[in-house]
């Protein structure tokens, strides 16, 4: 479902707009003023409606933050401050459209823009999962402990080379845009833009995603990344919270095609759990205030909640 930031000091005037937009389906998040706003740029939103005058800024100041933040997002600014008034050149970027509040049939307008926007934005180049707003926004609790993870998650795809007899394996962390690799084995990933990776179509897939030949695969016929890498065959299971939100892949790929076997998507989902729990202890422990405590050998050994130290690559995948 679409999300969208309402921005309005007037109680009523932002009631009146908040109907409006949940008329058309859309997830309203309202607030009054410019920092209660930016606060709120932490969640993901596809559009964002503000007055223009507001207590402790303006309509611009909120849109030069949106688009340091979240560039794709549409910004109108529905208000009722002179045009004239109002620099736009000020702003980072242009406000994507202008309407004023006493204009005639001003509500229908809004509604007719932000629908318009909306539809335009989510017409993207790949297919979104059904919560990819909640999936998205679920990621951002786990972003603080990526770089404290990466050891581990090393030591975990070189653990899946070995048993998957796999060439290559990498965990993958997808956003809203791109794909980042944390660990690589046998391969070194740059960031990737969601159209041009296969994780992607695996978001949408129940279990264990198993393509035995890509270049087979009408969906990455062409694709130049997969090609530089001399990727043939994919396979890769989901990093799953516990709320339910895959915030990414635990992968393996082969330069030749290959039947990826029944052994080899157990192997690869319990690692991918297994990188999950890793990720979730680093998550509870970041949140408690605790910090990762490397051990002798700077394996990072954690110290779990109930006070023991632990090192999660170390158990049974």
């Amino acid at each position: 479902m679409p999300n969208a930031l309402c921005v309005d000091p007037d109680e009523g005037a932002r009631n009146d707009t908040v109907a409006v937009l949940e008329d058309l389906g859309v997830t309203v998040t309202a607030c009054p003023d410019l920092g209660t706003a930016v606060d709120e740029l932490d969640a993901p939103f596809d559009c964002v409606v503000s007055e223009f005058e507001l207590p402790d800024g303006t309509g611009l100041d909120l849109l030069s933050t949106l688009r340091e933040q979240q560039p794709d997002a549409a910004f109108v600014l529905f208000t009722d401050a002179d045009p004239d008034t109002i620099d736009a050149s000020a702003s980072t970027g242009a406000v994507s459209e202008f309407v004023p509040k006493d204009s005639p049939n001003a509500h229908h307008r809004l509604a007719d823009l932000v629908q318009h926007t909306v539809a335009f934005r989510t017409q993207t180049a790949y297919p979104l999962p059904d919560d990819e707003s909640e999936r998205v926004a679920a990621l951002d609790a786990y972003r603080p402990v990526l770089a404290a993870v990466e050891p581990t998650f090393d030591r975990l795809t070189t653990l899946a080379g070995s048993l998957l007899d796999a060439p290559m394996t990498a965990i993958g962390i997808i956003d809203d845009r791109e794909q980042e690799f944390p660990a690589c084995y046998g391969v070194d990933f740059d960031v990737f833009p969601r159209e041009e990776t296969v994780c992607t179509y695996a978001l949408l897939e129940p279990g264990v995603t198993a393509i035995s030949d890509l270049s087979d695969d009408p969906r990455f016929a062409g694709n130049e990344g997969l090609e530089a890498h001399e990727l043939r065959a994919y396979a890769s299971a989901k990093l799953t919270t516990p709320d339910g939100r895959i915030v990414g892949t635990f992968c393996a790929y082969d330069r030749v095609p290959r039947e990826w076997t029944d052994d080899d998507c157990d192997r690869l989902e319990s690692l991918a759990a297994e990188a999950m729990e890793v990720l979730e202890l680093h998550r509870r422990l970041h949140e408690a205030g605790d910090a990762s405590l490397p051990d002798r050998d700077g394996r990072g050994a954690l110290t779990a909640p109930g006070g023991e130290r632990e090192d999660p690559s170390e158990q049974e995948p």
